[in-house]
């Protein structure tokens, strides 16, 4: 059989103000471009079709679309809630997604056989997948144990509650004349993050071994990390990746697909299919004069200026790159905390004196700005 995977899809997600609805459109149509050229019998989606938990008309209007697509091209579809979806709300969608021949699993629920999912290929070859969305650790570790327990032990303990889980949801992994297949959203201890990545929930905390999947497994569908990746483990593992990179710390992934072909005796084979739809995201350095004979590349820019802070360097950044939607100071000018720089004390002093200390601490000798704070606090205090 053959297996489209893909994950973490972020439909509704903003960067720095801009939306990017169109480059979602046409993400998402890419993917269902691939599926339509390599008539996968099953396509995974592993989490995170969402940013958010409250996802607009126009996100999830384009996701159910996208699934209905994806459907269309003869495949069987399963997607699974990821740690930015509303589970309970993607659940509220199964009889939509029922009625389309989808399959939606958003949160955990009380019946292990809700996420034992069987199907037959249109060539007569016969598969299960077990299919495990987000489990947040508050929810996988009862109160009273957290309470108890040490981080570590709770770390331990959330990984032990994830491995008895999928022992059971795979404890059918037995016949030898059928493919077995895993997806989940979560972290493995080893596999890198792609950059954007919500920071709660990669953490070690979040974090299992790849031993919690049996070796019985013929593939592991991953969702949740941004970069592409296969993941050490007892049977094959990987991470699809996110399709577009959805921060500028994702700028140097390849953004992407898995497809995979497997049978029930031979081991899975798989390739990536590469998605550029998206606009390409960059980052540029310099002076302002060195960034003034830069030729600005394709795509969103994150502009780090080598210059001390003052008024109006943004508007003239701005100026030279329209399509910059962070500019920041370079990260290696500004002093590190405690570097040799006085730390203002706050009794007795007035709001101008506090915010001059800290201007001196961060390297700030622009007097315009102090200027505008001044008049900001006479505004303010009359």
């Amino acid at each position: 059989m053959k297996i489209l995977h893909t994950s973490d899809w972020h439909v509704g997600k903003v960067l720095k103000g801009q939306s990017r609805a169109e480059e979602h459109k046409n993400v998402l149509a890419g993917v269902i471009d691939i599926a339509r050229q390599e008539r996968p019998d099953l396509v995974v989606i592993a989490g995170d079709l969402y940013d958010t938990a409250a996802p607009t008309a126009e996100a999830t209007r384009l996701v159910t679309r996208a699934l209905t697509a994806l459907r269309r091209t003869g495949a069987d579809v399963v997607a699974i809630g990821g740690n930015h979806d509303n589970g309970p709300a993607l659940d509220a969608l199964r009889p939509w997604a029922e009625a389309a021949g989808i399959t939606l699993r958003g949160a955990v629920r009380e019946d292990p056989a809700e996420h034992v999912i069987d199907g037959t290929t249109a060539g007569g070859e016969r598969w299960q997948l077990a299919a495990l969305p987000f489990l947040s650790q508050r929810y996988a570790i009862r109160a009273v144990e957290m309470y108890e327990l040490t981080a570590a032990e709770t770390t331990q303990t959330y990984a032990d509650h994830l491995g008895r889980i999928l022992a059971r949801l795979t404890e059918g992994f037995t016949e030898p004349d059928r493919v077995h297949l895993v997806t989940a959203h979560l972290t493995v201890v080893g596999a890198a993050t792609g950059g954007g990545e919500r920071d709660a929930h990669t953490v070690m905390g979040y974090a299992v071994p790849a031993t919690v999947f049996p070796g019985t497994a013929h593939y592991v569908a991953l969702g949740h990390l941004h970069r592409a990746q296969r993941v050490q483990g007892p049977c094959p593992i990987r991470y699809s990746g996110a399709p577009l990179a959805v921060d500028f710390g994702e700028q140097e992934n390849v953004p992407s697909v898995t497809v995979v072909e497997v049978s029930a005796t031979t081991a899975a084979q798989v390739r990536e299919v590469p998605v550029t739809a998206a606009t390409a995201l960059h980052t540029v350095r310099g002076t302002l004069a060195q960034l003034a004979g830069i030729t600005a590349p394709e795509g969103w820019l994150r502009v780090y200026v080598r210059e001390q802070p003052r008024a109006g360097l943004r508007e003239e950044v701005q100026e030279l790159f329209p399509r910059a939607l962070e500019i920041r100071i370079d990260p290696e000018l500004v002093p590190a905390p405690g570097s040799g720089t006085r730390v203002a004390q706050r009794s007795g002093r007035s709001p101008r004196q506090l915010f001059a200390d800290y201007l001196d601490s961060r390297g700030h000798a622009d007097d315009g700005v102090r200027d505008l704070f001044d008049e900001l606090l006479e505004e303010v205090e009359h």
